[in-house]
């Protein structure tokens, strides 16, 4: 049985987004081949198809410049900082 782990230990940070990016794709050739299954017209299949792939790619967009936001946010705090109190001993 391994010990403790050490609070140095790096974790590397999940990637999220490409985890919903990875469902999302997943969903849009599941979801059409379920509709051909049970019986729904080629058409509305591909539409439904066609529907489902603008949303993933319109979210994956949204998703990534949100992260970049995010990133260039916490980048920006990690500067010095001229306004403030400052310790007095």
């Amino acid at each position: 049985m391994p010990g403790p782990r050490s609070s140095g230990d790096p974790r590397p940070a999940p990637d999220t987004v490409g985890e919903v990016i990875r469902w999302a794709a997943f969903s849009c050739v599941l979801v059409p081949v379920v509709l051909l299954w049970y019986g729904t017209s080629l058409a509305g299949t591909a539409g439904t198809a066609l529907g489902l792939t603008a949303v993933t790619a319109v979210c994956r967009l949204l998703l990534r410049r949100s992260e970049r936001c995010a990133a260039r946010c916490a980048a920006q705090r990690g500067g010095r900082h001229t306004r403030g109190q400052t310790p007095v001993d």
